[in-house]
C-alpha cells in the first residue's frame, strides 16, 4: 500500500544529530545520525549478523559499531570491521544505504530503487525556504492510516465542528468548493467572501471586521499536502488567484506511512506576516499544535471504529471529493508500480504446424 521510489519525510533537521535515531518508514527500520561535516547517514536498522537494530549501536567518529558483537560499518553501510579480531571484512555483509536529501527544514529519505533517486522530485515546500516567509512546526505519531489524514486534510468542513473554537465557521459548510487532478497533484479550492473571520485568523489580522477568507489545499503523491490559506479585509482586494493583501499562511502536512495503521505526521506553518517576532511565532506554532492535536484525536477514533467494524465501508459526499481524488491517483500509481515490478512471462516458442505427407 506504499509508493515507492519516492522522498518521504524521516524527521526535522533538529531531530537527527550526532547519536542514532530510529524511526521506521513504510514498513521500512531506518537509522540516521549526522556526520562531523552535519550531512545524514541513513542505514536500514538492523545489523547484518545477529539483526540487533543499528540504532542501538556505538558511534565511532563517522562509523558505526553494533553493539552486539561489534560489527563496524562506515556511514555508507560498508563493513569495516568483523567481530572477529583480523578477519577480513565481508562486503556482502554490508548494510543497505538510504539516499537522504535535507531540504526545507526536513530531512528526506528515499524509499525505493536508490539508482532512481532524484533530489528534484522533493516536493517544493517553497514557502518554507523563502527569505520573505518564516516557518515552524511540529511532530505527531498518529495511531492511523495515513490516507485518513490525507481525507482529513483534502476536506475542510471538518474545521466547522472539530475546530469551532479556532479556525472553524458555519461558512465552511456552505461555501462552493472546486476540485482538479493535475497529474499526481490534486487540488481543492474554496473561496468565502464577505464573512466573519474565526479567533485563528482575527487575532493574526489584528482587527474585526467582514474578510475575505480562503482555502486551497494542494495535494503532491504520495504524501504531502500544503494548504494556501489567509484572511482579506474586504475591498483589500484580494482574490482566490492574488491573496497577499491580509495575513496569508501555507499550512505545511508531510505524512509518512509507518504502518498500515500509523503515521508520523510533520505539520507546520509558514507566513507572511510578522515574520521577524520570534514569541509569536512560538505562541503561533502552539495554537496551531493545539488545532491538530484535536485531529488526532479524531483520526485515532476513526482508525478504531474503522477496525470495530470490518462489515462497514468510507462512504465519499461531494465535500471529500478532494481525499476521494487523492486517494484515486494514489491507487492509479500504486497499480503501476506493481504492474512494473511483476516479472514479463517469457515468449511462448511457435509450435510448429504438424508436417503433411
Amino acid at each position: 500500500m506504499f509508493l515507492q521510489d519516492r522522498w518521504y519525510v524521516a524527521a526535522w533537521d533538529h531531530e537527527v544529530d550526532r547519536q542514532p535515531m530510529a524511526r521506521v518508514i513504510c514498513g521500512e527500520p531506518v537509522v540516521l545520525y549526522r556526520k562531523f561535516d552535519r550531512s545524514i547517514a541513513a542505514l536500514h536498522d538492523a545489523c547484518p549478523h545477529r539483526m540487533l537494530p543499528l540504532s542501538m549501536g556505538l558511534k565511532e567518529g563517522d562509523n558505526l559499531r553494533c553493539r552486539y558483537h561489534g560489527m563496524l560499518f562506515d556511514p555508507d553501510g560498508a563493513v569495516l570491521e568483523m567481530p572477529i579480531k583480523g578477519e577480513r571484512p565481508n562486503q556482502a555483509l554490508c548494510v543497505r544505504r538510504y539516499p537522504v536529501v535535507e531540504r526545507h527544514r526536513l530531512i528526506w529519505v528515499w524509499i525505493g530503487d536508490p539508482a532512481r533517486a532524484d533530489d528534484t522530485l522533493v516536493p517544493d515546500f517553497w514557502p518554507c525556504s523563502h527569505p520573505d516567509w518564516t516557518f515552524d512546526g511540529g511532530y505527531y505519531p498518529i495511531a492511523c492510516d495515513y490516507r485518513l489524514v490525507i481525507d482529513n486534510l483534502m476536506d475542510l468542513t471538518h474545521e466547522t465542528y472539530t475546530h469551532q473554537g479556532s479556525i472553524g465557521q458555519p461558512e465552511l459548510m456552505e461555501a462552493a468548493i472546486e476540485t482538479e487532478v493535475r497529474g499526481e497533484e490534486v487540488f481543492v479550492t474554496r473561496w468565502m467572501p464577505g464573512v466573519n473571520a474565526p479567533p485563528f485568523w482575527r487575532d493574526a489580522l489584528k482587527q474585526d471586521g467582514p474578510v475575505d477568507r480562503w482555502q486551497i489545499c494542494r495535494f503532491i503523491a504520495p504524501s504531502s499536502i500544503l494548504i494556501d490559506v489567509g484572511v482579506a479585509p474586504v475591498g483589500a482586494g484580494a482574490t482566490i488567484e492574488d491573496h497577499d493583501q491580509g495575513v496569508r499562511g501555507m499550512v505545511i502536512d508531510a505524512l509518512t506511512p509507518e504502518s498500515e495503521t500509523t503515521t508520523h505526521y510533520f505539520w507546520g506553518m509558514a507566513r507572511n506576516f510578522d515574520i521577524r517576532d520570534q514569541g509569536f511565532t512560538e505562541r503561533f506554532k502552539a495554537q496551531q499544535g493545539r488545532v491538530f492535536a484535536e485531529d488526532v484525536e479524531v483520526l485515532e477514533a476513526q482508525q478504531r471504529s474503522i477496525e470495530r467494524n470490518p462489515g462497514m465501508k468510507l462512504r465519499g459526499f461531494s465535500i471529500d471529493a478532494g481525499g476521494v481524488r487523492s486517494r484515486q491517483v494514489l491507487a492509479r500509481l500504486i497499480r503501476a508500480q506493481q504492474e512494473e515490478a511483476q516479472p514479463v512471462p517469457p515468449t511462448p516458442e511457435p509450435v510448429p504446424s504438424p508436417a503433411h505427407f
